[in-house]
């Protein structure tokens, strides 16, 4: 099998991924693959916004609003860290290019979403993933040491003695290739392409989890799984689209079928999920209502320009109209177990953003946190892994096969593999809510 060397390899170009890469020094080597196109990932998608410390004056509620959020499960250390990096973080997005939205005189504005005690939440316009991620794209594409190869799927990890030399890859003709690597960092994304319903990317399928369980990598609270409440309705197939917490925190209301209001809109994402599914049952349908009669057409289609579009699309005007909507699996809270450093429990392996589960979300994210999460974890795991791959040199102390698995059949052993564990961790949740693509 040929063989490329890299000092670093990162499996996956979301926020998590590419802020790894910026972080590392110009003279590190760095090899990065996505299996589908450069932009096609979850972080892309985000729509909200990314929370920041505005002031010390707010860390108390801020921690507090986490913690809440996450049923107290949080790592405490980890959201101390996460709020306290966030200016910081903030001021690397500004220094790269990243254009968040303004007022008159040029200062930050700040939205606030369900959960939050105050506005701390920056955002462009309702597309503030996409915002940061292409700009972070433009800056890896500038950046001679870093490759980029797209359409490229990582098959296997390079294992030994439970130490990671690089990964296995497929590239978009079908050959494979042996990445060596120092130093290998997972940032593939969560598992919402293995379910029937998810604002996730398709081809997102919990490649790292399935791989982590082959090779008896630590994972924790893999079962951990995030529903969102307010996706658009829809019995076409394919990803759904989510309509932001943030349109709630602008004064969006849920109706039943009766038009009653039934829950507050701003408690946070599994306890207003919980209620949609209980007038759903109630009334025996599969949608509840939202509807945004705070705003005028014309100030929806300044701050929700995108989803405003997506509504009309339908037939919907989200100002006037009642527009269906139904919960569908949005977030991966578990995961890779890793520390605040990215470290895995295998030697010279990474796990960065919604991969790796470092206990800063607990049980249920707080809305916004997880483009924050990404980055300041990411940047961490780049100090760790600099100082690594200094003191290694390049080897592969195994004899690699000339082939592996076939695409599909890797798919149907990643999926039961999947399948299995999150049964066995969580069999009531995996009744109620793992409907699993027919296409995965």
């Amino acid at each position: 099998m040929k063989q490329r060397h890299y000092d670093v390899v990162i499996v996956g170009t979301g926020a998590s991924g590419l802020f790894t890469a910026l972080s590392l020094p110009s003279h590190i080597r760095v090899l990065m693959i996505t299996k589908d196109a450069i932009d096609h990932s979850d972080s892309y998608l985000a729509q909200g916004g990314i929370c920041v410390l505005k002031s010390p004056d707010d860390f108390n509620s801020y921690f507090e609003d986490t913690m809440r959020a996450g049923h107290y499960e949080n790592n405490k250390e980890a959201v101390k860290i996460m709020i306290e990096s966030s200016p910081e973080i903030i001021e690397d997005l500004i220094r790269f290019g990243v254009a968040f939205e303004r007022d008159k005189k040029g200062n930050l504005l700040y939205t606030r979403e369900g959960a939050h005690s105050n506005y701390r939440i920056l955002y462009h316009e309702d597309v503030t993933g996409k915002e940061i991620t292409s700009t972070l794209i433009q800056q890896v594409i500038d950046r001679p040491n870093i490759t980029i190869l797209d359409y490229t799927t990582m098959i296997d990890l390079i294992v030994k003695e439970n130490t990671c030399y690089g990964i296995i890859a497929e590239e978009k003709d079908g050959s494979q290739e042996a990445m060596i690597a120092k130093s290998t960092v997972l940032a593939t994304g969560g598992i919402g392409g293995l379910f029937e319903n998810s604002t996730n990317f398709p081809h997102i399928t919990g490649d790292s989890f399935s791989l982590a369980l082959k090779h008896q990598i630590e994972l924790e609270n893999l079962h951990y799984i995030q529903i969102h409440p307010t996706t658009l309705y829809s019995k076409k197939k394919g990803r759904r689209f989510l309509i932001s917490e943030s349109v709630r925190g602008e004064g969006a209301i849920l109706l039943n079928e009766n038009r009653e209001r039934f829950t507050d809109e701003l408690k946070p994402r599994d306890v207003v999920t919980s209620a949609i599914k209980a007038e759903m049952e109630k009334f025996g349908t599969d949608h509840v209502y939202l509807t945004l009669p705070s705003m005028t057409k014309e100030k929806a289609q300044q701050r929700f320009p995108n989803i405003y579009q997506e509504c009309l699309e339908e037939g919907y005007d989200l100002t006037k109209d009642l527009v269906p909507v139904t919960p569908s699996q949005h977030y991966l809270m578990g995961g890779i177990k890793a520390s605040i450093n990215g470290e895995t429990s295998m030697k010279q392996l990474y796990a960065v953003g919604e991969t790796a589960c470092n206990g800063v979300h607990g049980a249920n994210r707080l809305a916004s946190n997880s483009l924050l999460e990404s980055l300041v974890f990411a940047k961490r795991a780049a100090k760790a892994i600099t100082k690594q791959v200094q003191t290694l040199s390049f080897c592969c102390p195994l004899t690699l096969p000339s082939i592996y698995l076939d695409e599909r059949s890797r798919a149907m052993e990643n999926l039961q593999l999947i399948k299995k564990e999150l049964q066995r961790k969580d069999p009531i949740f995996y009744e109620k809510w793992c409907h699993f693509s027919s296409e995965s």
